[in-house]
């Protein structure tokens, strides 16, 4: 098996193909799988560092790093920090620990990205355990994202 190897870019620095990937592997996670529809390419995008983990020139695992400022939460309030989102392993690709790898790298470019300035995440509930293990705490009560109960998670 080959390592997971990742390219951090602006969304106007992306192969079409590149983002082709990104949504076709977003859509199918989070629309398809979850069951959950709702509009996934948004306006967030274009304001966002996109990390795609590739293994043999096929993605495997994605997120985006939203800039401080532009990420919406409830009633109109922003996170004045950078926000990680839209974390996936592609589903040929799951246990084998690209998870993690992706969180670490996630981390590490908003740390290089936004030094100083902590992280926020809007996470599903059942992966509390998940970033718990890489230092988020859940701020506040569970909350309704899309029909899926999610928690307010920050990382200092």
């Amino acid at each position: 098996m080959s390592a997971l190897t990742f390219r951090w870019a602006r969304l106007h620095d992306l192969t079409a193909p590149e983002w082709h990937s990104a949504l076709a592997a977003r859509e199918a996670v989070f629309i398809v799988e979850q069951n959950c529809p709702y509009q996934d390419a948004d306006a967030l995008d274009v304001h966002s560092w996109h990390l795609l983990g590739s293994m043999d020139g096929t993605l495997a695992a994605y997120l985006r790093v939203v800039d401080p400022g532009r990420k919406s939460v409830h009633a109109g309030a922003f996170y004045a920090e950078p926000s990680i989102g839209r974390v996936l392993t592609a589903a040929a690709c799951r246990g084998k620990g690209f998870g993690r790898h992706l969180m670490r790298e996630g981390i590490a470019g908003c740390e290089r990205l936004f030094p100083g300035q902590g992280i926020r995440i809007s996470a599903q509930s059942y992966l509390l355990a998940f970033y718990r293990t890489f230092g988020f705490v859940a701020i506040g009560d569970e909350y309704d994202e899309d029909g899926i109960p999610h928690f307010e998670m920050q990382r200092d």
